[in-house]
């Protein structure tokens, strides 16, 4: 075989260029934005600030990036090198439509619903005019759905022409000011996923716990489901597929996690080579003092690590797999990654590093929330050892 048919297809000039704007945009435009003062309870960016950079990303040409102006989704592989892009700083995602769960539910409704449905829900998000959550989480107080999603207690049952959904949500993130929602349920049939408008007099919020992040509007909110109508054309897909389109969200959205995130880390990184390059202690600069000097180089060395990790996950799923063992060591390698490169920034840093003078502070909070969202390493670990299990019993056979 021709070793040069195994190399992965070259990234086209559009997703370069593209790329290399949606940098410019970030550090032009909403880098001044970390600054702003117009934030929640939660430290989250207001509806008017993120109304405000979105209004910036539309007229820049960098609004929902990731989504040709023909529809067409970018590769994974074009897809990370933009999503890295957007992510150089917490608020870019959120001003680009690149953001968490909306990116991961535009993929989802895009590759399921039909053509009514996506005019009707997919449109307003692809535009930035609208937000989405995705509920499929549940409480651990209820031994509700978390990592594993068959422990769902939330039903629905038809009536007629609707379906009817009862039960509560936690962690949902962007939840409160999300015009759609994904809702997951448990039938006869087994899961289903439910399109809805929201708000929904049927969906009350009950509690919006303050945590570690501070970057995506709508908070993580928990939700009581009480009797909520859904028209039975508001299901996404067929009954008791839910599962199976949760699949097809799950690799995509867990990989672009892994790429948002890079892209601070980079910037962190950044920060911290310039302060060390800069700052003198002890008759040099810190980081001609090895200590310093070294962990700016297993930065380096890491950043890049992550990069090939994800570029060699979103091949895979670009030729056609649906990627989940992949995904899942592409998720752990970067998460952990990541968490040692912004620990390190910080410590370079030292007392500035702490402070909220820069935003190396909050990537590193919202880099530590990484290796919980989308699945906790440890299960991910299980998963993958699950996995060994079978392929050595395939082995023996």
């Amino acid at each position: 075989m021709d070793s040069s048919s195994l190399a992965p297809p070259v990234l086209s000039d559009y997703a370069i260029n593209l790329a290399a704007r949606v940098e410019a945009f970030i550090r032009a435009e909403i880098i001044p934005y970390e600054k702003d003062s117009r934030r929640d309870s939660h430290g989250a960016p207001t509806e008017a600030l993120v109304a405000e950079m979105r209004d910036k990303a539309r007229a820049a040409g960098v609004m929902t990036p990731h989504i040709r102006p023909d529809g067409a989704h970018l590769t994974q592989r074009e897809t990370a090198i933009v999503l890295i892009s957007s992510g150089l700083s917490p608020l870019g995602p959120v001003a680009c439509n690149t953001a968490a769960p909306d990116e991961g539910n535009m993929y989802l409704i895009g590759h399921v619903a039909s053509p009514e449905l996506k005019a009707r829900f997919l449109e307003p998000l692809l535009s930035g005019q609208a937000r989405s959550a995705f509920f499929m989480t549940e409480p651990a107080s209820d031994n509700g759905a978390g990592s594993d999603p068959s422990m769902m207690k939330t039903t629905c049952r038809k009536d007629g022409d609707h379906w009817v959904v009862n039960g509560r949500k936690a962690f949902i993130t962007g939840g409160v000011g999300a015009a759609v929602g994904i809702v997951m349920a448990k039938a006869e049939e087994g899961a289903c996923m439910f399109l809805v408008d929201l708000p929904d007099p049927a969906i009350q919020l009950e509690h919006s716990p303050n945590t570690i992040d501070s970057a995506m509007p709508g908070g993580h909110g928990t939700f009581r489901i009480e009797n909520l109508r859904v028209p039975a054309e508001q299901m996404l897909g067929e009954a008791g597929e839910g599962f199976k389109y949760a699949q097809v969200r799950l690799s995509p959205a867990r990989l672009s996690h892994c790429m948002r995130w890079l892209g601070a880390c980079i910037r962190a990184n950044e920060i911290a080579t310039d302060y060390a390059c800069r700052r003198e202690a002890f008759g040099k600069t810190l980081i001609d003092h090895e200590g310093v000097g070294f962990m700016l180089a297993e930065n380096r060395i890491e950043l890049k690590q992550c990069e090939l990790m994800i570029d060699w996950c979103a091949s895979v799923l670009d030729a056609g797999s649906l990627a989940t063992v992949e995904s899942s060591m592409a998720k752990v390698a970067v998460s952990e990654a990541l968490m040692r490169a912004a620990d390190r920034c910080v410590q370079v840093m030292g007392g500035a590093g702490v402070t909220q003078d820069t935003v190396v502070e909050q990537i590193f909070r919202e880099v530590r929330a990484f290796r919980i969202y989308d699945g906790p390493t440890e299960v991910h670990k299980w998963s993958l050892a699950k996995k060994i299990k079978r392929d050595w019993k395939a082995g023996r056979s």
